[in-house]
């Protein structure tokens, strides 16, 4: 096999875009409506618009990072221009790699669920079966594997729109027609649980390598994936909290589609099947981004410096891909998926805290970059990751 130590650049702004809304719509807003709903009442789209703000200041942070170092490994070179730790840096690395590893993990095990229960089939075999589709397509080229993501983001949507449609349309609850006065405590609760349905901006620069003109097209891609994925979540909730009883939201694993059977009048089978196509294009979206900090980190590691390659025709780096895609499937066959989305978010929101901190420290030594957001934007940023860390280690004490 001929191998290459460059990527291709075959990746412009509505394709980069559409992959950053993939992974953070997912499989989650199947299930987090719900939750949020039962902490917020019917003030949870006020909950997922704060979720969105304290979102936005890391998101920020990630773009003008994404300028100022346009590497594959993202984060790990971020931290290692930033705080001089060559050890945190591959630390960082390594973190990334596992978040997307358990991360695809828990989306396919999640997947498999919902489609064993349309059709009849063993776990083990659906699982690694699944699991070698998507590693083939990751492998097959970036172009490629963001086409199927992008393709497969564009059902989801669709379907969320439905529901949106279904909730708009049905008999309003007694608490949408007289809403009582918003409940902060219930509201910020429900807001930092929100807070992890915006978690995948990140992704978007790991891809950087292989972005046509990054230093425009990363922090709009990361910006417009923000914006989009906000206005979806609150249109969504909006029609749940309109159309569904708050008890029953919170009651329930299958939300939206309580919201379908309450304007349609009919049961919600192709939510399930969307949903598998949705928990799909998470693992494949992670699969894309791991081997992409692996290949990156093998540049600046000489330990890790065999996955510094890429194959010479297809441009994607084969070893990093099919590990990471193997990795995945054993994970997904012997862990739990509440184990495996918990440790995913505890790894991201440590990596932010250590990100933004870093560009606190560029930012006193480098004044110019491509895209520049004010000072106290990195510093909102650190403190709304270690409140939400904080948050998330006292929940799981």
């Amino acid at each position: 096999m001929v191998v290459t130590e460059v990527l291709k650049r075959r990746i412009g702004l509505g394709l980069l875009t559409t992959y950053g809304v993939g992974v953070m719509v997912g499989a989650g807003i199947y299930v987090l409506v719900g939750a949020v709903g039962g902490a917020a009442g019917i003030w949870a789209p006020l909950s997922f618009a704060i979720a969105g703000i304290v979102a936005a200041p890391t998101a920020l942070s990630y773009a003008e990072l994404s300028t100022r170092i346009p590497e594959a490994a993202g984060e790990s070179a971020y931290v290692e221009e930033g705080l001089g730790l060559h050890w945190l840096a591959v630390l960082i690395g390594l973190g990334i790699v596992a978040a997307g590893t358990v991360s695809s993990a828990a989306v396919l095990r999640g997947g498999t669920g919902y489609l064993l229960g349309l059709v009849d089939l063993p776990f083990f075999w659906v699982v690694i079966g699944l699991g070698t589709v998507l590693t083939l397509i990751a492998v097959a080229g970036v172009l490629e594997s963001l086409a199927v993501a992008g393709l497969l983001t564009v059902i989801e949507v669709v379907g969320l729109g439905l529901v949106v449609w279904a909730g708009a349309g049905a008999e309003p609850v007694q608490a949408w027609s007289a809403p009582p006065p918003p409940a902060w405590a219930g509201i910020g609760i429900g807001a930092t649980l929100a807070f992890f349905a915006f978690i995948g901006f990140e992704d978007i620069v790991n891809m950087a390598e292989e972005v046509r003109n990054p230093s425009r097209t990363l922090p709009r891609a990361i910006l417009l994936s923000l914006v989009i994925t906000t206005a979806l979540y609150m249109a969504v909730t909006f029609a749940a909290v309109r159309a569904v009883p708050i008890e029953a939201l919170a009651g329930t694993e299958r939300p939206l589609a309580l919201v379908w059977e309450a304007g349609h009048g009919s049961p919600a089978t192709f939510l399930s099947l969307i949903a598998v196509l949705a928990a799909l294009n998470g693992a494949l979206a992670q699969i894309v981004m791991a081997a992409r900090v692996l290949f990156g980190l093998g540049r600046r590691t000489p330990s890790l410096a065999v996955f510094h390659r890429a194959h010479a025709r297809l441009g994607t780096p084969v070893l990093a891909t099919v590990l990471i895609g193997a990795a995945m499937v054993g994970a997904a066959l012997v862990l739990p998926v509440a184990d495996l989305a918990e440790a995913t978010s505890l790894i991201l929101l440590a990596v932010f805290v250590v990100v933004n901190l870093s560009l606190i420290r560029l930012k006193r030594r480098i004044h110019a970059a491509p895209f520049r957001v004010p000072p106290f934007v990195p510093w909102f940023g650190l403190l709304a990751a270690l409140a939400a860390l904080a948050f998330s280690l006292g929940g799981s004490a």
